[in-house]
């Protein structure tokens, strides 16, 4: 049986990641709008062809869109939605693994209900803890720390 070191050390480089996360929180909102633009779209349309029932997936479809894309991406070999890797941070587990889909969706789960509840105050968790990490990230067993680090 051997021994194997985890992949990040016990105190992770997390220097500027809060700052960072508002950024990424930025680009990945102008994304999922974008997506949800092209996929509302195709709903509208296709509405016509099934006597509106489409539309009903209408109202659900944002939430969808940000689960899902938050999911795939974070769990991704990037492991970081595009706006975290634009600002240089990833979210990885507490001993540095990348996140499994379902552990990467239900954290931007809480992401949002923590966010819709607390803003701006949900940052100030991060202020007073070392490793920088906010409520959602605890609730995942996640980390956000710099690229490479």
């Amino acid at each position: 049986m051997t021994n194997t070191l985890p992949a990040y050390p016990t105190v992770p480089d997390v220097r500027g990641v809060l700052g960072a996360r508002i950024g990424a929180f930025v680009v990945d909102f102008i994304v999922i709008a974008i997506l949800w633009v092209i996929f509302s779209a195709a709903l509208i349309i296709l509405g016509f062809v099934t006597f509106g029932l489409s539309w009903l997936l209408l109202a659900p479809l944002f939430p969808a869109i940000a689960l899902i894309y938050n999911g795939l991406t974070v769990s991704g070999r990037h492991r970081g939605t595009i706006g975290m890797r634009t600002f240089g941070i990833e979210l990885v587990t507490v001993n540095g693994s990348t996140a499994p889909f379902v552990v990467a969706a239900v954290h931007a789960l809480f992401y949002y209900v923590s966010v819709s509840m607390l803003t701006p105050f949900i940052l100030l968790f991060g202020l007073v803890r070392q490793d920088r990490r906010l409520i959602h990230d605890l609730l995942s067993g996640l980390i956000a720390v710099r690229r490479g680090g």
